[in-house]
């Protein structure tokens, strides 16, 4: 009888130890496994960062040729004016 208290006790304090080492490691592959989902989740932001960095330097340089282009039309309109004035005076003489 004391051989087979002392055999369900040995098991008992096994299953426990076994049950702590295995909640541990449980532990550690969960940590683990958030690490790697935070690193991804940042390098994807970065990605996402630099993407919009991306196309804010070619929406300046869009609105600069746009701002360009508006110049280049007022300075056409103005000369377009001009050229009519000129052939009525002419249409006059």
């Amino acid at each position: 009888m004391e051989n087979l208290a002392l055999l369900g006790a040995i098991g008992t304090v096994c299953s426990v130890a076994f049950g702590y080492v295995g909640y541990q490691q449980g532990i550690k592959n969960a940590c683990k496994d958030e690490g790697q989902e935070s690193g991804e989740l940042k390098a994807d932001i970065k990605y996402i960062k630099s993407g919009i960095d991306d196309i804010k330097i070619d929406l300046k340089v869009q609105e600069k040729r746009v701002n360009e282009l508006s110049e280049r039309v007022t300075r056409v309109e103005e000369s377009t004016r001009q050229a009519h004035k000129r052939i009525d005076e002419i249409k006059d003489i």
